[in-house]
């Protein structure tokens, strides 16, 4: 065919307000805005149809020429079993693992005994030099940080090959634990000092972090996810200005851990938007902006016990959202673990699904696929907006720790957790396998047998915890 046919002229221009009137007459008199534009959790509207974004810019990964970690949790409470599931994980294409400590608010109930027996056995064999190591947000964690250190000391490991996240949040222990082991007076005391010599030495690796997976699985709207995150880093900042440390050392260690969900898009924009706003922040900080690094989870509240097997649609979408968001690194919940401690099939399934979207669909090739799609690019700067606004909230109440202490940030996120739940019971939205298209009957599910751990009650601070209903349990308790 030739090409030449083709005129310009042989077709007349298109635009948005054509198309708007076009969709106005195929709805039949139904109202254009209530059919198909809705809404986020933030109220932030999503359009039927956008326009290509014209001033995009590429937001990636810390290493865009380097695919993301698959990461796969190690939250076994007994450590000899622990140590046998990391070592078929890594065997069999894990590039990382995340240690889950009991008390920790993502260990849901499960979790390593926090102890340094625990962790010398865990680690037994492992060639961490090999692999990236992280270690989720628990009470312990900076004492965890010390066994660590203990562990690579004899073995003559060199801390500069690294890959690691050791997992340093106060702020998440307090939200999901509802306790603290000293006062915040001591705290800002104690943490710059204890970590100056760690940055000083320019050794790579991330020990504080800001977790807004807590916040999510509490129910969290994605503005308040993002403000919680910006707030905590702002809140580490402050404490080595205040301890007159430089915060430039501080920056590149700070690294942040976020919820993806079965909301494709939205997720992807979450992702993006959490770089962007973290480049803002330092800017406003007076230092060059380091890139955020990024360890994303697929959601908690998402996942269902009635036919989990759904789980696993849930658990693709949001690891896709997350691979395309730019994640640095991934860890999938597997899709039993509404009903218990996984068992190696349940793992397996969570890695092979990793290992699909990274070395099949190499999802990892492009850099920012999102850059200049309409959509994305909308939600993106949407949710930057939304987000800086509950940052700002946050700060005036004092920064996020006295704002959990005072109780504050807990009844907005209890709010919009509410909100949603409500549109669920509706009808308004509906669960794949709960509420619609259930099925006739539940299939046995097999899980590992596992004692279930209580949140720690010592501490020194109190304040109201998160709780952690996932939205099916919402609907039950409403029922």
């Amino acid at each position: 065919m030739d090409a030449s046919i083709l005129k310009d002229t042989a077709f007349a221009a298109a635009n948005h307000e054509g198309w708007v009137k076009l969709a106005q007459k195929a709805l039949k008199g139904a109202d254009f805005h209530e059919a198909l534009i809705s809404r986020t959790d933030d109220n932030i509207a999503i359009e039927p149809l956008y326009e290509r974004s014209k001033k995009a810019r590429l937001t990636t990964r810390r290493d865009p020429s380097r695919p993301w970690h698959i990461v796969q949790r190690i939250d076994d409470p007994d450590p000899v079993r622990a140590n046998r599931q990391l070592l078929e994980d890594l065997e069999n294409g894990a590039t990382g693992i995340s240690l889950v400590f009991e008390g920790a608010p993502n260990a849901f109930g499960y979790g390593l005994p926090s102890t340094r027996e625990a962790v010398d056995q865990v680690l037994r064999g492992v060639h961490l030099d090999m692999i990236h190591l992280r270690m989720d947000v628990h009470p312990k964690s900076r004492v965890c940080a010390d066994w660590f250190v203990d562990y690579m000391r004899p073995r003559n490991i060199n801390p500069k090959t690294l890959s690691f996240s050791l997992g340093i949040d106060p702020a998440a222990t307090l939200a999901g634990t509802g306790r603290l082991r000293m006062t915040l007076a001591a705290l800002k005391a104690s943490l710059p000092q204890s970590l100056a010599g760690f940055f000083s030495t320019d050794l790579p690796g991330i020990v504080l972090e800001a977790d807004g997976r807590v916040y999510h699985n509490a129910g969290a709207t994605e503005a308040q996810e993002l403000g919680a995150m910006l707030s905590i880093a702002s809140g580490h900042f402050r404490l080595f200005e205040e301890a007159r440390q430089p915060i430039v050392y501080a920056a590149p260690h700070i690294g942040f851990s976020i919820a993806v969900d079965q909301d494709q898009f939205l997720s992807i924009a979450k992702l993006r938007a959490l770089r962007r706003l973290w480049a803002r922040l330092q800017e406003a900080c007076g230092i060059k902006p380091s890139t955020a690094t990024i360890h994303a989870e697929t959601s908690m509240r998402m996942m269902t016990k009635k036919d989990c097997e759904t789980n696993t649609l849930r658990t693709t979408i949001a690891a896709f959202a997350a691979a395309v968001g730019g994640a640095d690194s991934l860890a999938i919940l597997p899709h039993t673990i509404t009903h218990g401690l996984p068992d190696p099939f349940a793992r397996r399934l969570a890695r092979n699904t990793q290992l699909v979207l990274a070395d099949e669909s190499n999802l990892a090739f492009v850099a920012d696929p999102g850059c200049g799609s309409g959509a994305i690019e909308a939600l993106t700067t949407a949710l930057c907006e939304a987000a800086w606004k509950e940052f700002q909230m946050l700060e005036k109440e004092g920064g996020i720790l006295q704002s959990l202490v005072e109780d504050r940030f807990q009844k907005r996120i209890i709010a919009a957790r509410e909100e949603r739940s409500q549109e669920y019971c509706s009808g308004k939205r509906a669960i794949i396998g709960t509420t619609l298209f259930p099925a006739k009957q539940e299939r046995a599910v097999t899980v590992l047998d596992a004692p279930h751990m209580p949140l720690p009650t010592d501490g020194v601070v109190h304040c109201e915890p998160l709780t952690f209903p996932r939205i099916d349990e919402t609907l039950q308790a409403s029922a």
